[in-house]
């Protein structure tokens, strides 16, 4: 409905276009799917589909992934993948940071309201962090590791 409201095309081109974009998602076989028959990460690649049938500049994200069942965030993040692989413009909140690692040419780290880290450098930033906030969250982050609780030797 957008595309024909805001973009003012066809019913046809519409169609045509959502074809297109739930197939790139692979969710062509769910077109005729109610949203209570969809598992989160087919809700979430159909709502990629409907922010790309709007030929956008740049897609949003805030934690795509956050809320869905493990073994459905790799099929979100592949989409995301090949978005960032065909030159599509995104701004991801993420914790997933191997995603992160994978797609990123720029990194911006915040705490408490805060930038604390602006870089293009994204080996160095996940390599040798130096902003000491930074060095903490990607401790945790990715070896779960706790300051709290510590581990019976």
């Amino acid at each position: 409905l957008a595309p024909i409201k805001v973009l003012g095309i066809s019913k046809a081109e519409a169609e045509k276009t959502a074809e297109k974009f739930l197939r790139y998602v692979n969710m062509w076989d769910k077109k005729d799917s109610y949203p209570g028959m969809l598992s989160g990460g087919q809700k979430q690649r159909i709502a990629i589909a409907r922010g790309l049938a709007m030929n956008p500049e740049l897609l949003l994200f805030d934690e795509p992934t956050s809320a869905l069942d493990p073994e459905t965030i790799g099929d979100v993040l592949a989409v995301m993948q090949n978005l960032a692989k065909g030159g599509m413009n995104m701004v991801v909140v993420t914790h997933e940071m191997g995603f992160a690692r994978s797609v990123a040419d720029r990194i911006i780290f915040m705490a408490e309201g805060q930038i604390l880290v602006d870089t293009t450098d994204v080996d160095g930033f996940f390599d040798n962090p130096t902003e000491p906030r930074a060095v903490q969250f990607l401790s945790k982050i990715i070896d779960h590791n706790s300051d709290r609780v510590q581990v019976d030797a």
